[in-house]
């Protein structure tokens, strides 16, 4: 991973240009009163002053994938049948594993699967279960928090479409619940092993990027932040930061150091089609950590280092030249803020070769 300040490469390069023209100055060339030291007019590199928005981007490379693989227990008790393949996306209703040749069923919620739902049980994961029931297309029942009598029908019903055994009871073992589909990362077993036991590795569907930053450097990333995606055709589309997670990260060989920490950073992308051709790779993303709005600019190698202090452009007159002083404020993508009396949008600059 990679994080990178374009101002820090545009202030390096403008130093080195400075320090250039200020070698020229001391050895006694003075390129706004002396036509010798530059080419002619005619052959000479110009450019316009423009009135814009400049913005300071901080660069970072994210890794395009479906976020870091949770392990998914089997509570079932025998032995693994059956495994989904790694990539394979589970819904509701269908089957995370087979255990003894009866499926583990996947169903949506929060609360966590803790106990055999029977006749005359209640209570929130009663009312959990049966919203998933009837989102299946069982009917035969009230959606609440008893499991009644016709709660029980339609399981029955359930379990033989399953091809399990129609007892009208949930047991324990026979239900895993996620938040919603769930992506298979890869297998934790092989088929034939013992179960209980963590079987799957797996992730959500929606695809993010994950960057490694240097913690030092991460003050930018928080919850919420937005971001612009880089897609390899070169169109933009927006992200946001969705998480942070502390810590070193599992390619930071520093040992853990303060100074070599590094934090993961997630990366949210609501249009999820933009990335419907890409299943791995690198994308660059940019945060704006800097924005003057409304300002004149010019190209970095526009400045000039002037012999009595400062800098200064200059400027094309028809057929001739002259030199103004400028004030120089912000650095961002290769051009640099300039202000005075004398300089206004639309004049031309020559560069120095």
């Amino acid at each position: 991973m990679r994080r990178r300040r374009l101002r820090a490469g545009v202030a390096v390069a403008a130093a080195g240009l400075i320090l250039a023209v200020s070698a020229a100055a001391s050895f006694g060339f003075d390129w706004g009163t002396d036509p010798q030291a530059q080419p002619p007019l005619e052959s000479a590199v110009t450019e316009q002053v423009k009135r814009e928005t400049l913005i300071d981007y901080i660069t970072v490379d994210g890794e395009l994938g479906y976020g870091e693989g949770l392990p998914l227990a089997s509570k079932a008790t025998g032995t693994v049948t059956w495994l989904p393949e790694a990539g394979a996306t589970i819904t509701r209703g269908q089957a995370v594993l087979r255990v003894d040749d009866l499926p583990v069923v996947l169903l949506y919620g929060q609360l966590p699967m803790y106990r055999q739902l029977t006749i005359g049980s209640k209570g929130d994961d009663v009312s959990q279960f049966e919203q998933n029931l009837r989102a299946l297309g069982y009917s035969t029942f009230t959606v609440d928090q008893q499991y009644s009598p016709s709660t029980a029908t339609g399981v029955k019903q359930w379990q033989h479409d399953l091809g399990m055994p129609e007892t009208g009871v949930i047991e324990l073992d026979r239900i895993v619940y996620a938040a919603g589909p769930l992506r298979v990362a890869q297998h934790l077993v092989r088929i034939g092993a013992g179960s209980p036991a963590d079987v799957l590795s797996v992730s959500g569907t929606t695809k993010v990027l994950t960057a490694s930053v240097a913690a030092a450097d991460a003050g930018w990333a928080a919850s919420g932040v937005a971001l612009t995606v880089t897609l390899p055709d070169g169109a933009t589309i927006p992200g946001r930061v969705s998480s942070v997670e502390g810590g070193p990260t599992s390619d930071d060989q520093s040992g853990g150091d303060a100074e070599g920490a590094k934090v993961r950073v997630i990366i949210s992308v609501a249009d999820q089609k933009a990335l419907a051709g890409l299943d791995r790779g690198t994308l660059t993303v940019r945060y704006a950590a800097r924005e003057k709005r409304d300002v004149l600019t010019v190209p970095v190698a526009a400045l000039l280092a002037l012999a009595e202090g400062g800098y200064g452009l200059e400027i094309v007159d028809g057929d001739s030249t002259r030199i103004v002083a400028v004030q120089v404020g912000m650095f961002a993508g290769g051009r640099v803020e300039v202000s005075g009396a004398d300089i206004a949008a639309g004049m031309t600059v020559r560069l120095p070769l």
